[in-house]
């Protein structure tokens, strides 16, 4: 996943299908772009990124969720719901 690009998208309000529209891309495709399911090609990467006027290493930077990935911590656990009553 892109998040870079799925937040340039948000941050104008725009629509997937506009924006493909706009650049002249398959509606699926950049679907496909936007959600790390395909990897852009070279053409893609710089239309968009000049669309966006951003640095194209930035926005296409993938998502690592095994970075993230730390303990789950309930949010209230057994012993201190048991305390309260």
């Amino acid at each position: 996943m892109y998040p870079n690009l799925k937040i340039e998208i948000f941050k104008r309000g725009l629509r997937q299908n506009s924006l493909a529209r706009t650049l002249g891309l398959n509606e699926a495709s950049l679907s496909k772009i936007i959600n790390g399911y395909c990897e852009p090609s070279g053409s893609q990467r710089q239309v968009l990124a000049q669309y966006f006027q951003v640095d194209e290493g930035w926005l296409f930077e993938k998502f690592d969720a095994s970075l993230n990935a730390g303990p789950v911590i309930p949010m209230h656990r057994k012993e201190e719901k048991d305390s309260e009553s």
